[in-house]
């Protein structure tokens, strides 16, 4: 019987022992803490990992979660400095630093962060233009990480950083950008291909220079260049003729077209007076007003000829003429 009662005390004793270390003994994992709280009261001492004994019925254990969160904004839609309407969206990384704070100071540390930061989001939109928002985020990300961070600091959170993912621009601002883009592309170009032209046409004075100074170099260069077309199997043949060359031509065809006019008035006349040497009527020379009007010499010089020297000057000049005065006759030819 004492055996039986020993027995049964020692039973009661393993009982009471099970049944207080399932209720004073909790495990925390590796990536938790643990806030105990007495009779509702926090405790200053944070729990760590592993098995953890609580006085039952005291004490209550709340695990605080200590990874990296990551909490994606939903996008927002805002108008920024510069008058255009954008939808931004970001995400936020965060760990809790002090689990203490993390779960005294706020009720729900996540959405408290996820409201804070998209009102920010919000309010840094306002702040920025839209080149910004495309092309220099990095300063808009720092300004957003403290502008959530500032709050968040109370609660025990570390903000670890936030990056804006993705912008959304009306389409009519998209086509006002591509507009845009592209015209900066057809500046460029033309930029690079005046600049090649410049370049290029200082060569070519270069080279002009250089053949101007040795002509047979231009005549190699225009059979240099037949060369190369006729390789194609081209079945025309261009050749560049100098417009100095054209120019030579069409004089010399003007000169030569002068010359044979006057010849062919030369022959016209001699013609003529051949025929009418034949038949015995000399005509009478047409005396030519404007011809004599150019031929008179000036006043000073007829008085300061001599009379002799007047007469013996004109003598000269008759001869010279061959054509004889209106007093020289000629006589027909006898016929025998």
């Amino acid at each position: 019987m004492i055996v039986d009662a020993v027995l049964g005390a020692l039973g009661g004793l393993v009982g009471l022992g099970a049944v207080w270390a399932g209720l004073s003994i909790r495990v925390v994992q590796q990536f938790q803490r643990g806030v105990v709280f007495r009779f509702g009261r926090v405790r200053e001492e944070v729990r760590k990992p592993g098995l953890v004994a609580l006085m039952p019925i005291a004490d209550r254990l709340r695990r605080v979660n200590v990874q990296i969160v990551t909490m994606p904004i939903p996008a927002q839609e805002g108008i920024t400095r510069d008058n255009v309407t954008v939808r931004v969206d970001a995400v936020v990384y965060f760990q809790v630093q002090d689990p203490v704070k993390a779960t005294v100071n706020v009720q729900d540390y996540n959405f408290a962060i996820s409201q804070v930061a998209q009102t920010s989001l919000r309010s840094i939109i306002g702040k920025s233009e839209l080149d910004d928002l495309l092309a220099n985020r990095e300063p808009i990300n720092q300004g957003l990480e403290l502008m959530i961070d500032s709050p968040a600091l109370g609660w025990g959170i570390q903000i670890d950083r936030v990056e804006i993912k993705d912008v959304a621009l009306p389409e009519s601002m998209k086509r006002s950008i591509a507009r845009q883009a592209e015209a900066e592309r057809e500046r460029r170009a033309r930029i690079i291909t005046a600049d090649g032209e410049y370049q290029a046409s200082e060569r070519l004075s270069e080279a002009a220079a250089v053949m101007s100074a040795t002509p047979a170099a231009l005549q190699l260069r225009l059979l240099q260049t037949v060369v190369e077309v006729a390789a194609e199997k081209n079945s025309t043949l261009v050749l560049p003729f100098p417009v100095e060359l054209l120019r030579f031509l069409d004089s010399a065809t003007e000169s030569q077209q002068r010359d044979l006019l006057a010849a062919a008035a030369v022959a016209a006349a001699a013609k003529s007076a051949e025929e009418a040497v034949e038949s015995g009527e000399v005509p009478e020379p047409e005396f030519d007003h404007e011809q004599s009007r150019h031929e008179l010499p000036p006043l000073e010089e007829v008085l300061s000829r001599s009379p002799l020297e007047g007469g013996d000057r004109e003598d000269g000049r008759a001869e010279s003429d061959g054509h004889g005065g209106p007093e020289e006759h000629t006589e027909p030819r006898s016929t025998s």
